[in-house]
């Protein structure tokens, strides 16, 4: 039993630790405290030590610090950066001061909390040289400026006392000399190669041009070329190289280039050549036309004959790319607040599947077998009758182990309100309580990216609107957490669910087959798929132009195809909207306050071993 320590500042570095992680979103990054000088390595920082007096300082400082080595790790890339590096010690300086103002002004635009921390270190380390007292731009080196000021542009924040005077007496002079490029600092911020080629310009306006070394973008350009000099000499090298076959492929050749020549003379085009040269083989039978290009495959494996008009304005996206890291974090904030009194219920069902797992995951075995380990406990048997064969056990695989649950949530503009809100957090704790038992999850959301057609609908009126177009808007499907993702990482991105404006319209059939392709891709033995849903599908933009049951056909195609090959087993709820309709398992709820009950009992009666408990409690109902 480890012994708890009695230093009072350990419960802060432990907390500093997991959020240098968290910010630096590596959860393998090694965190430590010595009284060296801070420093960053590739999988760990070392940070500022913390006496047991934990003075005001010692933590602001420790605080900065953290922040500032995280944004680096997390929004730093250190090959591209190698790549643009000046090669002369003043540019190098300028140009790595500039970088790292880049990074923490990219995490103070994202989570603003970690500004107020890295100007507590900025005002440190101002201080410690002196910088409030510098009378002459002399006194503080143009680097030190240069980061402060590129800080100051980026984020709009004063800077602390000493440093803004550092910024100040060299601002006139980096403002004459560079000030059309930094005019673009706003366009390149956030992208590290379009900033390395801002900076290099940053330091050639300065006057350190001859510093800066070959430019990386003009030898890439030169590589590309040789490269394709290189393969246009390619065959007379190969030819070289083949031994006894080198005389006949020249001949070959020869015989080729004396081809085109004639061919030349008589106007015949090469394509003509070719013809002529394949002989009796280039001659199609009499009255047979040219084979064409076979069709294009299908777009639903389900329904040959469902029909899209166009794809080219479907996304698949992820969460995060959805919104700002400022934003998801907003959110996810709301969604708690919001459901604060349902969590204790919610976690309540979480911990009974997850009891109910683990009791499924011990050991268990079967005895009396010819092979496998010496079962020691009938050794006895043997001792008494030693004619009696040894016996063996083999231990049992549990039913759950090597599986992967998708839960599919409809995100349609009839699920806006509690019901997203709740169907949101119970994916949240479900992935939680699942992961804890080594069950992978994936958490998937469906919509379109417009109300009534979006831009399909546009190109479809613009062509004349032809007859028949099939589905006729922009699909959104939305990535919320892949299956090998951890649930930490994925928690923020939940909240994307309470963003306005998000939930539309719900075309079920494509999300499902979406989710059951992406599910076939999986190398798990098991493989779970739960559909959450409101209601049937509906796009007015579709269904106005289509056969009423268009959308509909198509899901109840895709469902039965999941069900027949039985590679994915599939369940569906459904909040007041009888689902059982469509699939041979699922369930029906009346109030959006039962869906944390029924998605707990629908998993758990899955694992469930014996085959009659586990149809009692899902509660099977074939389609009608």
């Amino acid at each position: 039993m480890t012994k708890p320590s009695d230093n009072p500042a350990d419960p802060f570095k432990k907390a500093l630790a997991e959020a240098t992680r968290v910010l630096a979103d590596d959860p393998d990054l090694g965190v430590s405290y010595s009284v060296d000088p801070p420093g960053l390595m590739a999988d760990a920082v070392r940070l500022p030590q913390v006496s047991r007096r934990m003075t005001r300082e010692e933590v602001l400082i420790a605080r900065g610090t953290a922040d500032g080595f995280a944004l680096r790790h997390r929004f730093h890339d250190a090959g591209l950066h190698a790549r643009y590096r000046p090669s002369g010690q003043m540019a190098r300086d300028l140009y790595e001061a500039m970088e790292t103002a880049r990074c923490e002004a990219v995490g103070a635009r994202a989570m603003p909390g970690t500004a107020g921390n890295i100007d507590a270190v900025i005002a440190a380390e101002a201080a410690k040289r002196g910088y409030a007292q510098a009378r002459e731009a002399g006194e503080v080196p143009l680097s030190v400026a240069a980061g402060y000021m590129l800080r100051h542009l980026a984020t709009g924040r004063p800077l602390p006392k000493g440093a803004d005077n550092a910024m100040a007496l060299w601002r006139g002079f980096i403002e004459e000399q560079a000030g059309g490029t930094l005019d673009r600092l706003d366009e390149v911020l956030a992208d590290q190669a379009g900033f390395a080629r801002f900076a290099r310009q940053v330091i050639a306006d300065l006057g350190y041009g001859d510093q800066l070394g070959d430019d990386p973008d003009a030898q890439e350009d030169e590589a590309e070329d040789e490269g394709a000099e290189t393969d246009e000499d390619a065959p007379e090298e190969y030819g070289e190289e083949q031994g006894e076959d080198s005389d006949e492929a020249d001949a070959s050749s020869e015989r080729s280039q004396d081809a085109l020549q004639d061919a030349a003379q008589a106007h015949v085009s090469p394509d003509d050549l070719a013809d002529m040269d394949m002989g009796e083989e280039a001659e199609l039978p009499e009255g047979e036309a040219p084979l064409e290009p076979p069709p294009p495959a299908p777009h639903s494996e389900a329904d040959p004959d469902y029909k899209v008009f166009t794809a080219e304005f479907d996304e698949e996206v992820k969460a995060e790319d959805l919104a700002e890291p400022a934003e998801l974090e907003r959110l996810r904030a709301y969604l708690d607040q919001q459901l604060d009194p349902l969590k204790g219920a919610v976690g309540r069902l979480a911990n009974k599947l997850q009891r109910r797992l683990l009791a499924q995951q011990s050991r268990s075995w079967e005895f009396d077998c010819e092979e496998g380990i010496l079962d020691a406990g009938r050794l006895a048997r043997v001792v008494a009758n030693p004619t009696t064969p040894l016996s063996f056990k083999v231990e049992k695989d549990t039913e759950f182990r090597d599986t992967v649950v998708t839960l599919l949530l409809d995100n349609s503009g009839s699920m806006r309100g509690r019901p997203i809100s709740i169907a949101a957090i119970c994916a949240d704790v479900l992935a939680r309580t699942l992961e804890r038992c080594d069950v992978k999850v994936e958490i998937l959301g469906f919509t379109t990216r417009a109300w009534k057609g979006g831009q399909s609908r546009e190109k479809w009126l613009s062509e004349g609107r032809p007859m028949a177009p099939g589905r006729l808007n922009d699909l959104r499907h939305i990535i919320y957490k892949s299956a090998d993702a951890p649930w930490r990482r994925a928690r923020q991105n939940l909240g994307l669910m309470m963003k306005e404006g998000l939930l539309k319209e719900n075309i079920d059939g494509e999300a499902l087959e979406w989710a059951h392709r992406r599910m076939m891709a999986r190398p798990e033995a098991r493989r779970i798929l739960m559909v959450i849903s409101d209601g049937a599908p509906v796009d007015d933009s579709t269904l106005s132009v289509n056969a009423a049951n268009y959308l509909e056909k198509h899901l109840r195609d895709v469902i039965a195809m999941v069900e027949r090959r039985k590679a994915v087993e599939l369940i569906a709820i459904g909040i007041g909207h009888d689902v059982t309709r469509y699939y041979q398992r699922a369930v029906t709820i009346t109030d959006v306050e039962q869906l944390a009950g029924a998605m707990t009992e629908q998993l758990a009666a899955l694992f469930d071993k014996d085959p009659r408990g586990r149809a009692r409690m899902i509660g099977i109902r074939r389609a009608v």
